[in-house]
């Protein structure tokens, strides 16, 4: 692997998934040259990006945050899953550029899902640092219905896998589970692709907000180092 320059802030902050915690990240220095293979090697060791920034977890008193993969050759569809699926069968899937159109829904989700969030109020150069500049391998994946947005998914590209890094939706479209239909299609987008893996970022032992990832099954957890089988509690 070819040698890592990892920088650390000197002072933590506030976690947002747990109030009484601090949190605290490891970054890539952004300097950092990272082609695909390099990438592809960060985050099979546990790291994410945000923009241009890669950075793993690395709480002073917690280790909560704990990366999982489906492995998508294994993956079986639930009823749940299945219904789903047929809810949105008239929905079509696409690879699109980012654009000011792509703003203004991700703008109405955050104001009517997020306005309690640190994401709130959104702007036009939020979104663009977060989601549209990082390392030339994410695209957006968007769901339209007759060429009205429903869903997107922001997905980086490795040389083992697809990864989830964010998605944004219509919310009058809630009760299709918009979210869960985009999993499972980059789930299927994988599998056509021949790649094993499909990374769903984060699962966070005690958050709510994190709970939804265990019924994504078979599932991979990492963990001391190393991938191992993901058993739900």
């Amino acid at each position: 692997m070819t040698r890592i320059t990892l920088l650390k802030p000197e002072q933590s902050h506030d976690c947002g998934y747990f109030p009484d915690r601090k949190a605290q990240s490891l970054y890539v220095d952004p300097r950092q040259k990272c082609d695909v293979q390099l990438l592809t090697q960060l985050n099979l060791n546990g790291f994410r990006r945000s923009g241009k920034l890669i950075y793993r977890p690395d709480c002073p008193d917690c280790n909560a945050c704990q990366p999982v993969r489906i492995p998508v050759q294994q993956f079986q569809l639930s009823k749940r899953f299945r219904r789903i699926l047929r809810g949105a069968r008239h929905w079509q899937i696409g690879i699109e550029l980012p654009s000011d159109s792509l703003y203004g829904d991700y703008a109405n989700y955050i104001n009517q899902r997020h306005a309690d969030g640190s994401m709130y109020p959104p702007n036009k150069d939020q979104f663009y640092e977060f989601l549209v500049e990082g390392h030339h391998n994410h695209r957006f994946l968007v769901a339209r219905e007759n060429g009205e947005f429903r869903a997107c998914l922001v997905v980086d590209l490795f040389l083992d896998g697809l990864s989830s890094v964010y998605c944004f939706f219509d919310p009058a479209y809630e009760k299709l589970s918009p979210g869960s239909l985009m999993i499972l299609k980059t789930t299927q987008l994988a599998q056509l692709l021949g790649l094993p893996w499909h990374y769903l970022g984060y699962w966070i032992a005690g958050s709510r907000k994190m709970e939804y990832k265990q019924q994504y099954q078979p599932l991979e957890i990492y963990k001391n180092d190393q991938w191992t089988q993901f058993k739900s509690i």
